[in-house]
């Protein structure tokens, strides 16, 4: 029997890397004496002869792995079930399932078997899997042997072997922007589906307009809803749930894009070299800081801050707030918009900057009335992708703002944002099927709108601007 670690998916991969590592070189010399033979001066680099035949080994035996392993569990779990029932004939579904979780952990050996019956069906399923490596490993290199061989023999000096590798480049990259938008449509059918369940038995209108939000509170066992206090529980009214994350993103901005927006232009138009050097990298460090030390550093320092500077103005103000969730959150955007808005503004041609200057502008109307309407649109595509991080950012607010939902636009308030809402919804021991689980889904695709709509309109807006420097 072959030893698991080449069976191993990462190994076999290696083990077929280097096999057409090999065929390359042996590519690249039957080129060589093949044109000296017949006298004949091939049509592409040797080189690429020998990508040609690396090609044909390496490619149809790393999609033959991909489809076997991808295969392999449900064919184990289909005769797995075949052995369970032959051992329990009267096994209902239910513990069916247990029972190969089980085998599972038996087999893995993650826990010991309760009986011998469990154990034999291990030992069974064990074998099984070994046997279907050895095959994979086997199989795997057949294919990669007769790759090489079938490409060797297409070898020639009059195959244009550099053309057939741009051909299968360009078709690689077709089906990698094929995969990348399937992705996308996978994506949004998923939120879409699950979406439209949760409004086949939740009022669009509540759901939109509702300025209530409660769904962690049970309903009535009676099928309706419960009231107490006159308020109705498990309420998914999403107002107060979208105001807050756009209250917490536009604080962020607020912050983030001054700051900057002004370090960008500091560091492209008036720095020096070294000053440059300097000043950017250590911008860029605050974009390695993880989320939940910049949530640590909201909940300790700047939540309590804000609270004692309230006091002392006379206000009643709350450790978990909007502002500073969304100052903190602020701080973390600035590498993003300086760094990128720094590379915009630095393309901007050299030409547009002499000639403002040459028309007697000073050096701050040439930045002003120049440089950076070029460079509006590639502004703007930075401060979406600030704004895309300060909707989805879930730690800071957690740690900072709360987990209440309420409807409001005083920063010193305690929110809560769809992200966190949504991580709190999906989390736990949760059903599946419950509307509060599907409510979750409901804000995913509203929030998916919601970006798109700003993206859209943002595109727009850019277009126009850009054209006039075209």
């Amino acid at each position: 029997m072959i030893p698991s670690a080449v069976t191993n998916i990462f190994s076999l991969t290696v083990v077929l890397f280097l096999t057409a590592l090999i065929v390359f070189f042996i590519g690249k010399s039957y080129i060589v004496s093949l044109s000296q033979a017949q006298g004949v001066r091939p049509h592409s680099l040797r080189q690429y002869y020998g990508i040609y035949a690396a090609a044909w080994t390496f490619v149809p035996a790393i999609l033959v792995l991909l489809m076997w392993t991808a295969l392999t569990q449900p064919v184990l779990t289909r005769l797995s079930q075949t052995l369970l029932l032959d051992a329990y004939p009267n096994i209902e579904g239910a513990m069916l399932q247990l029972r190969l979780a089980q085998l599972q952990n038996i087999s893995t050996g993650l826990i010991s078997a309760s009986d011998d019956t469990m154990r034999s069906l291990a030992d069974a399923q064990a074998n099984l899997r070994a046997n279907a490596n050895d095959l994979k490993f086997v199989v795997s290199l057949l294919v990669a042997f007769a790759g090489a061989i079938f490409a060797i023999r297409q070898i020639s000096p009059e195959q244009k072997a550099r053309i057939k590798w741009e051909g299968f480049l360009r078709r690689l990259f077709f089906v990698a922007a094929v995969v990348a938008i399937l992705t996308t449509v996978g994506i949004v059918s998923s939120l879409l589906y699950e979406s439209i369940r949760f409004f086949s038995q939740y009022s669009m209108i509540d759901f939109f307009f509702g300025t209530h939000w409660s769904p962690l509170k049970a309903f009535s066992s009676s099928g309706g809803q419960s009231e107490v206090d006159g308020v109705t529980q498990g309420s998914f009214g999403m107002l107060p749930v979208m105001a807050g994350t756009l209250l917490v993103a536009f604080i962020a901005m607020m912050v983030a894009v001054p700051v900057g927006l002004f370090a960008a232009i500091y560091m492209a138009e008036f720095a020096s070299e070294r000053t440059r050097n300097i000043v950017k990298p250590a911008l860029e460090v605050l974009a390695g800081v993880p989320t939940v030390v910049y949530g640590f550093f909201a909940a300790l320092t700047v939540g309590p801050f804000i609270r004692d500077l309230g006091l002392f103005a006379g206000l009643d103000i709350s450790a978990q707030s909007a502002l500073a969730a969304g100052g903190v959150m602020g701080i973390m955007i600035i590498p993003f918009i300086s760094s990128l808005s720094d590379d915009v503004i630095t393309a901007v041609p050299r030409s547009l900057r002499d000639g403002a200057l040459g028309l007697g502008s000073t050096r701050g109307e040439m930045i002003t009335k120049v440089v950076l309407p070029a460079a509006f649109p590639g502004l703007i595509g930075a401060f979406l992708l600030a704004i895309s991080r300060a909707i989805g950012e879930t730690m800071i607010v957690v740690m900072a703002a709360g987990v209440s939902a309420q409807l409001t636009i005083n920063p010193l308030d305690s929110v809560t944002t769809v992200t966190v809402q949504i991580v709190m919804l999906l989390t736990g021991d949760t059903e599946f099927d419950s509307l509060k689980t599907l409510s979750a889904f409901a804000l995913g695709i509203t929030l998916f709108v919601i970006t798109l709509m700003l993206n859209m309109a943002a595109l727009s807006v850019s277009r126009r601007m850009g054209g006039r420097y075209e």
